[in-house]
Order: C-alpha cells, then sequence, then structure tokens
C-alpha cells in the first residue's frame, strides 16, 4: 500500500549516507513514507552529520515533509512527503540547514534534490552553499562534465555553474544550479564505448602557490602523453574562503562521458594527486567497459523510473551501486540485475517496467 511506511536498514551495503539520500528522493518522487534506522551506523561518528541533516532538511522543504529524528547524531529518522517535489527558487546552505559549520559536499545535497524537481511540474533554480570540492564525494565539475550530460540523455536537463570553489575544512563555495521541470525519462543503452573526442582537465590550487597547479598538470601531461592521450591537463591558480588543491578529468567519447579527480593534502606531492587519477583513468581507458565507477549508482534511481530498460556496462561494480540497487528496490517493483562481482567490471540492466 502507498501509505505502509518502508523500513530500510541503513547499515546495510555501503552504509553511508547514500541510502539516506536516495530513500529521501524516492520517498518524494513516490509518496511514500520511509523509516530510515541504523543510519551511518559502521561509521567512526555514526548518525546524521551536518551534510546528511542538510540533506534531511532541504528535502522535506522542496516536498513539505514531516520529519522526525531530524537532529545531529540521529541513527533514525521518519520522513513523510506531504506531495510532490514543489518547483521554485531555492536557497540551501549546508552551514545554515544544519545549525553549524560545515564543509558538507553541495553535489551530494544535490543527489538528493535533483530527481524530484526534474520531475516536479515546472522549473527549478538552486543556490548550493558548502564544500564543493571535498572528499568522498563528486567534485562539481564531475557533475557538470559527466553526469548532467549523461543525465540528459535518460531525459534529465540541468546545469551546474561554480561561482565559489570550497574545500574542506572550511567550505564557503557555491554552485548555482537549473533543473528543468516535466522530465520524461527514457532508458539507456551505456554498453559499447565509441572513439574519444576529446579530454579535458584543470589542475587547480586555492590560495597557495602557483607551482602546485603547473606540477600537478605537468605530471598528469606527462602521464598522459605516454598512455597516448591528450595532454590536456590546465593549471589554475584561484582563491577564495578556503585552501585547497585537486585535479579533475573528464573524458568525452562519442556517447560516453567519463571522469576522474584527486585531492591534494598537506605533504602529499603534487605528482601523487596527479597519479591517482590519471592512473585509473588509463586503466578504464585501456578496458572495453562503457562507464566509469563513479556513474552507475548516480545513473540507477532516475533509470528505474525511466520508460523503457535500461543496459549499463562498467568498469567496476562498486558497493555503493549494489547499495543503491538494494534501497531502489524498497521503492519501485523494477527488476534490477547486476552481472559480475564487486570490485570487477560488470553490467547492470533495469528491466522494463
Amino acid at each position: 500500500m502507498m501509505d505502509q511506511i518502508i523500513q530500510i536498514d541503513g547499515s546495510q551495503g555501503e552504509g553511508g549516507g547514500q541510502i539516506l539520500r536516495t530513500a529521501l528522493a524516492l520517498s518524494i518522487v513516490t509518496g511514500r513514507p520511509v523509516h530510515l534506522f541504523n543510519l551511518r551506523a559502521g561509521r567512526r561518528n555514526p548518525g546524521l552529520a551536518p551534510q546528511h541533516l542538510a540533506g534531511v532538511r532541504a528535502a522535506a522543504q522542496i516536498c513539505g515533509a514531516e520529519v522526525e529524528g531530524a537532529r545531529i547524531g540521529s541513527t533514525e529518522i521518519t520522513f513523510r512527503p506531504a506531495g510532490a517535489a514543489q518547483a521554485g527558487q531555492y536557497t540551501f546552505d549546508i552551514s545554515r540547514l544544519a545549525g553549524q559549520g560545515s564543509a558538507g559536499s553541495v553535489t551530494l545535497l544535490l543527489q538528493t534534490l535533483l530527481l524530484p524537481l526534474a520531475l516536479a511540474s515546472g522549473d527549478s533554480s538552486l543556490v548550493l552553499r558548502g564544500g564543493t570540492h571535498v572528499a568522498w564525494s563528486p567534485p562539481t565539475h564531475y557533475i557538470e562534465w559527466i553526469l548532467l550530460p549523461t543525465l540528459a540523455q535518460a531525459g534529465i536537463h540541468a546545469s551546474i555553474q561554480l561561482t565559489a570553489w570550497g574545500w574542506y575544512p572550511e567550505g564557503g563555495g557555491q554552485v548555482e544550479v537549473t533543473i528543468k521541470g516535466r522530465a520524461r525519462l527514457q532508458g539507456l543503452d551505456l554498453t559499447q564505448r565509441k572513439p574519444l573526442r576529446s579530454l579535458k582537465g584543470l589542475a587547480v590550487a586555492c590560495n597557495l602557490p602557483s607551482h602546485i597547479p603547473q606540477r600537478i598538470s605537468a605530471r598528469a601531461n606527462n602521464v598522459l602523453r605516454a598512455a597516448g592521450l591528450p595532454p590536456a591537463v590546465q593549471p589554475l591558480r584561484t582563491g577564495g574562503a578556503s585552501t585547497g588543491a585537486g585535479i579533475f578529468i573528464g573524458l568525452d567519447y562519442e556517447n560516453i562521458y567519463a571522469g576522474f579527480s584527486a585531492l591534494g593534502a598537506r605533504g602529499k606531492p603534487s605528482e601523487a594527486v596527479a597519479d591517482e587519477a590519471v592512473m585509473p583513468l588509463i586503466n578504464y581507458h585501456q578496458q572495453n567497459t562503457a562507464l566509469d565507477p563513479h556513474l552507475p549508482d548516480q545513473l540507477l534511481p532516475a533509470l528505474a523510473l525511466a520508460e523503457g530498460p535500461s543496459v549499463l556496462s562498467t568498469v567496476e561494480i562498486t558497493r555503493h551501486t549494489l547499495t543503491n540497487v538494494a534501497v531502489i528496490g524498497h521503492f519501485l517493483e523494477r527488476r534490477i540485475t547486476v552481472e559480475g562481482k564487486e570490485g570487477g567490471p560488470g553490467t547492470i540492466r533495469v528491466e522494463a517496467s
């Protein structure tokens, strides 16, 4: 029954915030209330961190949800949407939503909001403030270069613009997002990768000496060149409210987008930062599978709602992907099968509804 509350154990699978984000998004889309327990039970600091609390409160705001348990450290919440997501103009500051300073990821916040707002009855615009390039989350450039162009093939049309860089721990970054409503979702066949059209990349340092992005880009381009790939990573030194460095690379094949990145850290050589992004990129490029390891789990909630079947091949079946398959199954009667073992290449099939 649609009004029966869905029960989800937040410790299953990868046991992190993705379970919460996917459950909130699908709760809004389906109108089904959800009770999540054991949230982030296996983490060093279990329960809702500021980033997750901000996501709950933002999700509640776009659909007028009634929420129980929304506080820092809570290991369970109940979320009851009052209706579909309402299109509009929203500003969400993770620190303000959480009630304390945070470099929580704006891209993970967007994961919660994008699908419900794409299915809303009108267009929406978001201003999201927090961390734009932080660990354990897709950097803003991945969303811009990889995720959104791929989702456009499935019928979700959105854009993202970086207006201020935000790094851990200060945050202070900002993105502006536009989302076209009334999306008509279509299945995707992303199994065969066609030839590479272009490669682009940025080696960035914010509030740091200029030699850092220059060294990162030089190392990256040397390794790319040796692998027969375009040496197209550009150095960029910039400023902002926080300090950080990293490398962000996007690959544009004729039918596929893929991305790889790495963040700097105190004492971490610039050359190591470059290698951390480029070596997995080369490994991916030399294989025949279609998608990078980070993309399938981000596509699955939309594809599970799409008209027609989907099939994806990927260089790696991740625990995030397996976890999202399980969470989707709580909300939708859509058969999703995974062929392949965790940590290796495989194929994900979403059967026709």
